[in-house]
């Protein structure tokens, strides 16, 4: 299966909370004109983002990140407004998690 790629890795997850992160948000950005492309390789960069995805819509980034506390959050945020505008929602439990995916 690993030879099809089926299988694209094995990791191991650690508690973002228990690392001390006690924030996860979820961070769209609407970049500026002229600046997508610096950002895409910039966020390559963010120890805080753990996810990021390049999305259709209104927002062309859409960033799962994880913050020790409120203050990281905004300082976070002060190094992304550059780029673009953006728009903030704070985690508060995972409703599905790594859910299998089944086979069609």
């Amino acid at each position: 299966m690993e030879d099809l790629g089926v299988i694209e890795n094995y990791h191991t997850t650690i508690s973002s909370f228990e690392a001390g992160y006690q924030l996860k948000a979820l961070i769209t950005l609407r970049a500026f004109m002229g600046k997508l492309k610096p950002f895409l390789e910039k966020v390559k960069t963010y120890d805080e983002v753990v996810n990021c995805y390049r999305i259709t819509g209104n927002e062309n980034i859409v960033m799962e990140v994880v913050l020790r506390n409120q203050k990281h959050l905004e300082n976070f945020i002060d190094q992304l407004i550059v780029y673009g505008e953006t728009k903030t929602q704070i985690v508060l439990s995972h409703v599905v998690k790594n859910k299998a995916i089944k086979k069609p």
